[in-house]
């Protein structure tokens, strides 16, 4: 199982097990990372699961979709290089280690 270091506004670090095949956002509910709310429950509707994930993972990750790049212009923090919805990015053996920024609100 991979782990990933959900990294909160304040500095505080979760490090998570994450299972492969689940989403960033849900990994984060399960382990109760505060600052991802996930109100649309994953369906990419309403940016309250924003991260920022490393550059070299964007990379990895290829790009948005264009659903997401328009959702991301609605979330509440300033969207960044790596800004992607929590909920439509997949654990994967890949992502083991990052650290996920969760932004302030």
């Amino acid at each position: 199982m991979p782990t990933i270091r959900f990294l909160s506004a304040d500095g505080t670090e979760f490090a998570v097990e994450a299972q492969n095949g689940r989403t960033l956002m849900e990994t984060a509910l399960e382990n109760s990372v505060p600052g991802i709310i996930a109100e649309c429950n994953g369906s990419a509707a309403c940016a309250t699961c924003h991260v920022v994930l490393p550059e070299e993972i964007m990379l990895a990750l290829g790009p948005i979709s264009e659903h997401e790049n328009d959702m991301l212009d609605f979330a509440e923090a300033p969207r960044e290089s790596g800004s992607r919805l929590s909920c439509q990015v997949k654990v994967s053996d890949a992502l083991d280690n990052i650290s996920v920024r969760v932004p302030a609100a």
